[in-house]
C-alpha cells in the first residue's frame, strides 16, 4: 500500500515532511512485530498512526484492541489488562479476560501509557520480555502472542528522571519511536484539514457548503492551534452547524477559538512554537519565557513613556537646584539623596493627572516658591487624593478609573490594597 493510499483509507491528511517522514516509518514496521512508542501532544491523531500500523500488518485480520491506561482506576488496571478470577478481590464476582488475552494473535494499543501505575509497568514489562502473565488471583501462566502499540502525550525521558515511569519498561517500550508533530509545526496542512472537515459536517448535518474568506484562512494560520486537529475538527463542526451564512470570516471563527481576543490572537505573540529543544530545554519552556520577556518589555516601554510625560510636567515638584534644560529636554540631577526620588517610578501613572491648575508652571524666570501657609502635598498623598477623587467621579468603577488615570487595573487594585493594608 502506498502513502497515498494510507493517507485516503485512515485519514491522515497533509504534505509536511514531518508528518510524511513518521508515515514512511509507519509503513517501514507495519509488517513486523517491533514494539511502538508513538509520541506527540495531545489531538494530533496517534490512534491514526495506531489503526494504519496495524491494518498494514500481517495482524490485521483480528480486530485492533486499544485500552486508555489513563481512563482506568489504579486499582483495577492490572485486572481490567490481564484479567482475574473469580473472587480474585472484593466485587470479582465471575472470571473475566483481561485485554492481553482478548488481543492474543492481534496488535494490543496502549494509550496515554505514562499514566499508568508503576505496580502495573512492572507486569505489562514482563508480558513484553517473556509474552506470559497470570490473571489476578491465579497462579496459572498464559501465553499470548500479542504486538504492542503505545502512545503517550508525555515525555517519557522525563517521567523517568523523575521516577514516575520505570527505565527499563521506558527503553522497552520505545524501540521505534514516532513522533507525530503538532499542528503549529505544519501550518501548510491547516487549511487542507480545515476544509475537509467543513466538507465532512456539511454533507453529515445536510447544510450548505461553507467557504473561507482570505481574513479567516490568516486567523487559521496564525491560531496555535493548542488542542491540534481535535480542537481544529470541533471548531470546523461548530461552524458549519451554528453559522447561518455561505461565507465563514474571520470575526465569525474568532468567537469559536479559545484564546483569540477581539484584537487578535494570542495578544499578539509571537510565534514560538516551531523551535526545537536544545541543550536540554524544552520548547514549551521557551515559549512562557520569550512571553514573560515580551510583557516585561511592553511595561518598560509605558514606564518610559509615563516618566517622560512625569518629568515634563512635574516641575513644580523637583527644586530647581535639582534640573536643568539640555535641549528643550528636563534633565534631573540628583544632588540629593537618589531615594528621595525612586518613589516617582513607582507613581508615573497617577502624577500625570496631577492637579495642573493647583501647580502653575515654572519658569527659570520666576522660580515658583511653595505657600507657607498651605505646604505642598507629597507624592503620595497626592496619588491616594486622586485615585479618591476619580473611585468617587467614576462612582467606584475601576476599570474606568484606571482608564481615565492612564493605568493598568493590575496596578490600581494593587494599590487600593497597600492603602486599605496601611488604614
Amino acid at each position: 500500500m502506498d502513502r497515498q493510499a494510507i493517507q485516503e483509507r485512515f485519514g491522515i491528511i497533509g504534505t509536511s515532511p514531518l508528518l510524511l517522514r513518521e508515515l514512511d516509518r509507519a509503513r517501514q514496521i507495519a509488517q513486523t512485530d517491533i514494539t511502538v512508542l508513538i509520541e506527540g501532544e495531545s489531538g494530533v491523531g496517534k490512534e491514526l498512526f495506531a489503526q494504519a500500523i496495524h491494518e498494514m500488518s500481517r495482524r490485521r485480520h483480528k480486530p485492533l484492541v486499544t485500552v486508555n491506561c489513563g481512563a482506568i482506576p489504579e486499582g483495577l488496571i492490572e485486572s481490567e489488562l490481564f484479567g482475574n478470577e473469580k473472587g480474585a478481590y472484593t466485587g470479582a464476582v465471575e472470571r473475566r479476560i483481561g485485554y492481553f488475552e482478548q488481543a492474543n494473535g492481534s496488535t494490543i494499543f496502549l494509550d496515554e501509557i505514562g499514566e499508568m501505575p508503576q505496580a502495573a509497568q512492572v507486569r505489562l514489562l514482563r508480558v513484553l520480555e517473556t509474552g506470559a502473565f497470570s490473571r489476578v488471583g491465579s497462579s496459572k501462566v498464559i501465553k499470548v502472542d500479542v504486538r504492542v502499540i503505545a502512545a503517550t502525550n508525555k515525555d517519557l525521558g522525563r517521567e523517568v528522571q523523575a521516577g514516575r515511569f520505570r527505565e527499563d519498561l521506558y527503553y522497552r517500550l520505545s524501540t521505534v519511536v514516532l513522533k507525530i508533530p503538532p499542528l503549529r509545526e505544519r501550518p501548510e496542512d491547516i487549511l487542507p484539514i480545515f476544509e475537509h472537515f467543513l466538507h465532512r459536517f456539511a454533507q453529515k448535518y445536510n447544510t450548505a457548503p461553507k467557504r473561507l474568506s482570505e481574513d479567516a484562512r490568516r486567523l487559521l494560520l496564525r491560531y496555535r492551534w493548542p488542542g491540534n486537529i481535535r480542537e481544529l475538527r470541533n471548531v470546523a463542526e461548530q461552524a458549519v452547524v451554528l453559522h447561518r451564512g455561505d461565507t465563514l470570516t474571520a470575526d465569525d471563527l474568532r468567537s469559536y477559538l479559545r484564546g483569540v481576543t477581539a484584537s487578535g490572537v494570542n495578544q499578539g505573540l509571537v510565534p514560538v512554537g516551531r523551535m526545537r529543544s536544545e541543550n536540554g530545554v524544552d520548547s514549551r519552556e521557551r515559549e512562557l519565557i520569550y512571553r514573560a520577556l515580551l510583557e516585561l518589555r511592553l511595561e518598560i516601554r509605558e514606564m518610559k513613556e509615563q516618566l517622560g510625560a512625569l518629568t515634563a510636567r512635574l516641575g513644580a515638584a523637583i527644586p530647581q537646584a535639582n534640573r536643568r534644560e539640555e535641549d528643550g529636554d528636563l534633565v534631573i540631577v540628583h544632588k540629593t539623596e537618589p531615594e528621595a526620588y525612586t518613589s516617582l517610578i513607582e507613581d508615573v501613572p497617577y502624577e500625570i493627572e496631577a492637579e495642573p491648575e493647583r501647580r502653575p508652571p515654572v519658569t527659570k524666570a520666576e522660580p515658583v516658591k511653595p505657600a507657607e501657609e498651605e505646604p505642598l502635598p507629597t507624592l503620595e498623598d497626592a496619588e491616594r487624593r486622586l485615585i479618591a477623587e476619580a473611585l468617587r467621579r467614576f462612582e467606584g468603577n475601576r476599570r474606568q478609573t484606571a482608564r481615565a488615570l492612564g493605568i493598568s487595573e493590575r496596578t490600581l487594585y494593587r494599590k487600593l490594597k497597600e492603602y486599605e493594608a496601611e488604614s
